[in-house]
């Protein structure tokens, strides 16, 4: 199956009703997500917002505009001594899903956080109960093992959805190794501040026919570099 061109970008608050679309049904009709309810417009532009100030929140977007799905990193456990973790979070449009978009947003989110000096990250994943589960999928726990997180704990029968338990599972992926005297985590924020774009090198040499356009346009060359630009209105030189 042929990958759509898309491009990833920034997230803003506009981005906040296409984004919400996206993300409803997994909450309406799935156990991917533990929410009863679809949060309002207004509260989606709350946590877009509130993410953006510390972690990279980005987009993909298509040839016309059109978003094809999101994913973003958060905090992990709210003290001190976790600020080199923090945990994933991926959600993408149905009709974009079986293209390879997935796994390229995680190794855009992998190498942001190494340039923050994040070391470790972690997926919190549902899992299904049974081959027939029309609410759950064990995609997501095979997708986390490809790209190499490894399943380290299980909380039982954590979560009630749809009325049913559902056991949920931590991955950890450990992105480099970790130095004994560890530099600051740098708040995303900083990044956007003192630079208009970041380039970033996949994490592992593709072949040619993976390569994608990054966001001004331009072809990714065979060293797999992509471009990300943090002003969404900004279309660099081709």
């Amino acid at each position: 199956m042929s990958s759509p061109a898309f491009r990833f970008r920034l997230a803003t608050l506009d981005d906040a009703p296409a984004l919400l679309s996206i993300y409803a049904p997994y909450v309406e009709k799935t156990a991917i997500s533990f929410e009863y309810d679809v949060p309002s417009l207004d509260e989606f532009r709350r946590r877009i917002a509130d993410i953006s100030r510390k972690y990279p929140y980005l987009v993909a977007e298509d040839e016309n505009g059109q978003l094809l799905g999101y994913a973003y990193t958060h905090t992990f456990i709210a003290r001190k001594a976790y600020d080199h973790c923090a945990e994933s979070t991926i959600y993408l449009a149905l009709d974009a899903r079986k293209h390879g978009l997935g796994k390229r947003f995680y190794r855009a989110i992998e190498e942001l956080s190494l340039a923050q000096n994040i070391y470790n990250l972690y997926a919190c994943i549902g899992e299904p109960q049974g081959a027939d589960d029309e609410y759950l999928t064990d995609n997501s726990i095979r997708f986390h093992e490809h790209m190499g997180f490894r399943r380290i704990g299980v909380f039982t029968r954590s979560g009630c959805k749809f009325g049913r338990w559902y056991n949920m599972s931590w991955a950890e992926k450990l992105l480099m190794e970790h130095p004994e005297h560890p530099e600051p985590v740098i708040p995303f924020r900083h990044h956007r501040r003192h630079h208009r774009h970041i380039h970033l090198r996949r994490a592992s040499r593709p072949r040619q026919a993976d390569c994608y356009p990054d966001l001004c346009g331009r072809q990714a060359g065979a060293e797999g570099n992509v471009l990300i630009c943090f002003d969404p209105a900004h279309r660099c030189a081709a």
